[in-house]
């Protein structure tokens, strides 16, 4: 042959490729417009020069079904099979085409060839029972996974993710848990796709569900697969106890690292279980990992297992960490910021005193700022109001602001509170805190005066969660002002919410509540206070069971006062009150 005449035939061979390549594409963007027969025709054209090429197969494979064609693949398949008997990709497709063509008995044969020519692959099997399960033939679909595991050496891992997933597509959930968990055994990247695969198990199957994971011969993986479905179902103590059973043994970098995720997972269950099980968590990550990671983990266990109640827990936590001379700075604040909460909480106020003095230089300002205004809350609910006042006395903020203008209420001191109260405006803290310190300057400026040592001393009961005693003292207060103004209403009002959550149906308080709203709204008063009684009686009357009275009550509200400000949560409380009323 002429050496001009190969060179020629060599360049157009250079550029089959991209010929093809461009060919396939336009036949993709023909198929993707719906010109379904147009997309056949580029691929049987490239399949001429190219009876191999896997692209066009596959788009033939798309488009032929619409046409009702799927016949002519087949053949093309068995060429392109012949040429490339060791492509599986060539195989699973012959196998795909005689599913569709609904020829079981060709499809069998082929697996088997498959099979015979590879008898070391699951891929024979797992495309049979895929191409089984896409018609909808699930039973035969299982049969051939558990032909192909005996085959394999009989492992229940061999096929386990397939037999998975196809035990989920017919909510067969107690079997798909099954063979997850076997699945795990052998892989731990598994156990994500798994959790998240087994979250979807509906409500009435997921004891099952755990029980297939947890039974007496579970593999520890298949253990911690069950605690992270039961984390992702928010159970978290549960979930715990599961996972403690999983590592246990000696521990591994696998441990660590199943610590770690664990921890992770529970940090988006946001109720308390979920923190103690997150700082628990935490807390046996740290003994495995080394400075400084050991350190902060530990101090971010211990706010973990304060926000879940755990303070035991979290106080060990704690002196482990004090204990550590090798802790960062960043960590130890953290840590002491979080044992300060715990002795306030567990009412060791002066040792809270004690570590909070200015000669600490452990904390953070935010912190110490934060913290002292928590040590004064503690000391007001214990009365202690001169010790609670000296907590705060160098603190400028806002909430410190703030906390001084309670203080001076307690004592008696309108005037002071109203001003701390006003001066901390009204975004300090939080916007129910706010909220609750404009409600009290507006009763506390109908009360009027500056000085009222009586409310003070009940509204210190209120807040030492003295509901009773807090009941008596406003009744007394509002005994000695002047009817018809001068805030005796507004006073009555206070104490008749306070009674009426106070106890549950039934209970006394509830019925000092009722005549105290019966009270205010006999009144005739012209301002806030009796809408809102009016308001506050029908939800009591709804939590008692009488809704039909209640909407008497909601009715009136509605038409004797209808420029109230109460008047849209009357309209749906009375929507609820309706409903609450049986049919007759």
């Amino acid at each position: 042959m002429p050496r001009s005449l190969r060179a020629l035939l060599l360049g157009l061979g250079l550029q089959a490729a991209p010929l093809a390549g461009q060919a396939i594409g336009q036949g993709f963007e023909l198929e993707r417009a719906g010109r379904y027969a147009d997309a056949a025709a580029v691929y049987l054209t490239t399949l001429r020069t190219d009876p191999a090429n896997l692209p066009a197969l596959l788009g033939l494979e798309r488009v032929l079904p619409p046409l009702s064609r799927v016949a002519e693949l087949l053949p093309l398949v068995q060429r392109a099979r012949e040429r490339v008997p060791e492509n599986g990709m060539l195989r699973g497709l012959e196998l795909r085409v005689y599913a569709q063509m609904n020829e079981p008995d060709s499809l069998e044969a082929a697996a088997r060839r498959w099979a015979a020519a590879s008898p070391r692959s699951d891929a024979p099997y797992r495309e049979w029972a895929l191409a089984l399960a896409d018609r909808r033939v699930f039973d035969e679909a299982r049969r051939v996974l558990l032909l192909g595991r005996r085959a394999l050496g009989g492992s229940p891992a061999t096929l386990a993710i397939e037999l998975a997933e196809l035990e989920q597509r017919v909510e067969n959930w107690e079997g798909a848990a099954r063979e997850w968990g076997h699945a795990v055994a052998v892989l731990a990247d598994l156990l994500p796709n798994a959790s998240s695969q087994l979250a979807e198990t509906p409500v009435p199957q997921r004891t099952r569900v755990v029980a297939a994971l947890t039974g007496p011969d579970a593999a520890p993986r298949a253990r911690q697969l069950a605690a992270e479905v039961l984390l992702g179902w928010g159970q978290a103590t549960e979930a715990w106890r599961l996972f403690e059973q999983a590592i246990a043994g000696p521990q591994s970098p696998e441990t660590a690292s199943a610590l770690r995720r664990f921890a992770d997972l529970a940090g988006a269950v946001s109720t308390p279980a979920g923190h103690r099980v997150r700082g628990l968590a935490l807390s046996r990550w740290a003994e495995l990992v080394p400075s400084p990671l050991a350190e902060r983990a530990r101090a971010e266990a211990v706010r973990e297992l304060i926000d879940g109640g755990d303070r035991v827990a979290a106080r060990a936590a704690l002196e482990r960490l004090a204990a550590d001379s090798l802790a960062p700075a960043d960590a130890k604040s953290m840590a002491e910021a979080a044992l300060l909460q715990v002795l306030i909480a567990d009412g060791e106020l002066d040792g809270a005193e004690r570590r909070l003095a200015p000669s600490s230089s452990v904390l953070g300002g935010d912190d110490r700022a934060a913290l002292r205004q928590q040590l004064a809350r503690a000391r007001v609910a214990r009365g202690e109001l001169d010790r609670a006042d000296a907590v705060l006395e160098n603190d400028s903020s806002v909430a410190g602001i703030a906390q001084r203008g309670w203080i001076a209420l307690y004592r008696g001191d309108l005037a002071g509170a109203i001003a701390a109260f006003r001066s901390a405006g009204p975004f300090a803290v939080s916007r129910e805190a706010a909220t609750e310190r404009t409600a009290m300057v507006a009763l506390l400026m109908a009360v009027k005066g500056d000085q009222n040592r009586e409310l003070g001393t009940a509204l210190l009961a209120l807040a030492r969660g003295d509901s009773l005693g807090a009941v008596a003292g406003l009744r007394r207060v509002a005994s000695q002002l002047p009817p018809g103004g001068g805030g005796r209403v507004e006073v009555l009002l206070l104490a008749g919410q306070v009674a009426a959550r106070a106890g549950g149906s039934g209970a006394p308080q509830e019925a000092t509540a009722a005549q105290l709203f019966q009270e205010i709204v006999s009144a005739g008063d012209t301002g806030a206070a009796p809408p809102t009684a009016d308001l506050e009686w029908a939800r009591l009357l709804v939590r008692q069971g009488r809704p039909g009275e209640a909407v008497q009550h909601l009715e009136h509200l509605i038409l004797t006062y209808p420029g109230s400000a109460v008047v849209p949560e009357a309209r749906r409380e009375l929507e609820r009150a309706r409903g609450a009323i049986p049919r007759s």
